[in-house]
């Protein structure tokens, strides 16, 4: 086939484009001894960790600091073309120092106010941005345009309320209790804080009258698009199957208010739940999917296809369906993130360079953390860019050792499919498994066998039915796509269903160290983006966090905030978990029990209680808690552990023998985990040790304006 001669007026500056591609990829992979291309965004992302996972708030003259120190290393990897070695450190260091100030600025940027927690109720004014579901009822995040007793720049609360008629885009007025975002339930825990203050949502709570109806004005097309997006997913999940019809809805425009518990718990349970986010997964089928007909459609213009690459139209098509796809969507993080991904590709096609590889991995990651560097402590960024980058690893390795046939028949062509179906579940769950039990603590079991009954019917069925669906809607002609989708999605959900049944289906697992999870990224970013030999150590890495995770030992005692206290028993059937009080700090006892691997339902019967306390009996330690301060002076003397639920005084404090934890200790730290040490000596952490001072954690007569 002789060489395409002819090409798109819009596209004159490809030559340029490309030998800008081939300056960063091709010629710096032959002149230092690392791929720049690859390892700078993995250093600027380091960059961002180390700032994110400070303990103290960095000051600001070291983010100048790190800059200045960036762009000197920087210049001075212009005096050193000659020495690779060098090059490549040099150029590294700026990445890391860059990564490290543009993270504290983009962070300071944010100029978030927060609530007061006076627990009083206020009159909050503005529209409905989103209607999510959870725990059986509708929470409404709220555009604010007015806040009783605050200023201006409160962006968005979040609260539960009746809706009753009115939907996203409506303007309202409430009466609403709010809180400031709460810190995490348990030391190493999840951060509400944190992800509230780069969502700009200032407070949480609920309703303690009907919503009413408001004249809002202003943001005219932010509002007509939510709008939009709610009358699709509503004309979605009256036209789908009832069954299905929340998922479906979910898949085409990212609302899940209308997802059953029960569904969305089984699709996790069979490890099927990142089908419910609008990911890497859905935007690649979406958009391949139209580029794959647009070509096919090109090509099937001889005199066209002569005379022009039907790749082009195609990119260009599937550029197009993928960004509408991220506007209908919502453009949640992970799907901005998919979108990204996807955006790249396409654009390599578009410059007729190779379109997937680990090159284009790394400059969508670079791109995500420029426009958010917060999301690389996310497992959204994690699991993604890791299976990302682990696929295309497995099928280099696997193109380069495949031999090839020059006929195919039909049985060789569903073989392959199926073969590559297998690796790519293999592949992706084996590169995410460690992020999931990371952030999730549970494995699904039998995810592989979930994801191989289930996948060829999504990718081959679900998906292009939903895009046929989203093309006909605006003609009124999506109810046979709709059907054909619901089909599929029925055989989804019963096998989702039936998998979760399995015996150990789900299996809990304890939570590693985060340094023992930067030992294992470390590992992983080498095992497959390194070349040589240097790709050795990241399996030696991997190992060594592996076994780091296995020797880590979880909390042997947990004090909530509350003053509630967790604590093994020792048993004639073993050990278990005794907890003082079964009525309250329910939400944070569960987290820690997952964190430790341990997911069971406490007892309360080893405490024996009176009017003055309680006491663990079979515990490892003397454990006791006390609810005045009239019994604390003999449980100082007894135990080894007191919990006072009152304020102690100074010479209370110094004169008690006993680790005490008193109410000001738990209001200032939070909660606290502890493990016994050798001689009936303790070793605490507490929630704040890891926050204490971090902008998102600061109290809101701090951290406003």
């Amino acid at each position: 086939m002789r060489k395409l001669e002819h090409r798109f007026p819009a596209f004159r500056l490809h030559g340029f484009l490309s030998s800008f591609w081939r300056r960063i990829s091709d010629e710096t992979a032959h002149k230092t001894p690392i791929r720049i291309v690859i390892w700078g965004p993995v250093a600027f992302g380091a960059g961002s960790i180390v700032y994110f996972t400070s303990g103290i708030e960095p000051p600001v003259f070291a983010g100048w600091f790190a800059l200045a120190l960036s762009l000197l290393a920087f210049v001075a990897s212009f005096g050193v073309r000659q020495r690779p070695i060098l090059l490549s450190g040099l150029t590294l260091l700026a990445a890391l120092m860059f990564g490290f100030a543009y993270a504290q600025q983009h962070t300071l940027r944010q100029s978030r106010s927060v609530l007061t927690d006076d627990n009083r109720a206020r009159e909050v004014t503005g529209w409905i941005e989103e209607i999510q579901a959870g725990n059986g009822r509708e929470r409404l995040i709220v555009h604010v345009t007015h806040l009783d007793g605050h200023p201006a720049d409160i962006s968005r609360v979040r609260f539960n309320a009746r809706r009753g008629a009115f939907s996203p885009g409506d303007g309202i007025e409430a009466r609403v209790v709010l809180t400031p975002p709460r810190r995490p339930a348990v030391p190493g825990g999840y951060d509400p804080a944190f992800a509230a203050w780069f969502s700009g949502l200032a407070g949480t709570g609920y309703a303690i009258a009907p919503l009413e109806a408001a004249d809002v004005q202003g943001d005219g097309l932010r509002r007509s698009l939510v709008r939009w997006r709610w009358a699709m997913a509503e004309h979605i999940r009256n036209g789908a199957h009832p069954q299905t019809a929340g998922i479906a809805a979910a898949l085409l425009t990212g609302d899940r208010s209308g997802i059953p518990e029960h569904q969305a718990e089984a699709l996790r349970a069979a490890g099927l739940g990142h089908i419910l986010a609008i990911s890497g997964l859905h935007m690649s089928l979406f958009a391949g999917g139209l580029f794959f007909a647009v070509r096919a459609a090109a090509a099937s213009f001889p005199s066209f296809a002569r005379r022009y690459d039907p790749r082009i139209p195609a990119a260009i098509f599937a550029l197009t369906g993928a960004l509408l796809y991220l506007v209908l969507s919502g453009m949640s993080v992970s799907t901005q993130r998919a979108f990204v991904m996807v955006a790249v590709i396409l654009m390599g096609t578009l410059l007729r360079r190779r379109a997937i590889s680990m090159q284009s991995v790394a400059i969508a990651a670079a791109i995500v953390l420029i426009l958010q560097p917060q999301s690389v402590l996310t497992p959204g960024f994690q699991m993604s860019f890791s299976a990302a980058a682990a696929l295309i690893a497995a099928f280099d390795f696997w193109r380069k050792r495949a031999s090839t046939r020059d006929r195919k028949t039909w049985f060789d062509s569903i073989l392959q499919f199926w073969s590559s179906l297998s690796l790519s579940s293999l592949v992706a769950g084996g590169a995410t498994a460690a992020f999931a039990v990371f952030h999730f603590n549970r494995i699904a079991v039998f995810g592989l066998a979930a994801n191989l009954l289930v996948m060829p019917v999504f990718s081959l069925l679900v998906m292009p039915a939903g895009a046929i669906a989203l093309a006909l809607a605006p003609l009124g002609l999506d109810a046979p796509a709709l059907a054909v989708m619901s089909q599929g999605l029925m055989w989804v959900v019963g096998i989702a269903e039936w998998v979760s049944n399995w015996p150990g289906a789900l299996a809990p697992a304890a939570s590693a160290p985060g340094s023992v999870m930067g030992l294992y990224s470390l590992g992983f970013v080498i095992l497959v983006a390194a070349r040589g030999v240097f790709r050795w150590a990241g399996p030696i890495l991997i190992l060594l966090a592996y076994a780091g995770w296995a020797y880590s030992r979880p909390p042997d005692i947990f004090v909530s905030e509350d003053g509630v206290v967790l604590a093994q028993e020792d048993t004639d059937s073993g050990s278990v978990w005794a907890t003082s009080d079964r009525r309250r700090s329910r939400f944070p006892l569960r987290v820690f029990l997952e964190q430790a691997g341990d997911p069971v339902t406490p007892r309360s019967s080893g405490w024996r209680c009176d009017p003055v306390g309680c006491h663990l009996d079979g515990a490892e330690l003397d454990i006791g808690v006390v609810r005045a301060e009239e019994g604390l002076t003999e449980a100082c003397q007894r135990e080894d552990l007191v919990v006072l639920l009152a304020p102690a005084s100074p010479i209370q404090r110094a004169s008690c023998r006993a680790e005490l934890i008193d109410q000001r200790d738990r209001s200032r730290e939070g909660a606290i985990a502890i493990w016994s040490q050798p001689g009936r000596s303790l070793r605490r952490t507490s929630v704040e040790d890891g926050r204490r001072g971090r902008i998102w954690a600061r109290p809101a007569s701090d951290s406003g304006g």
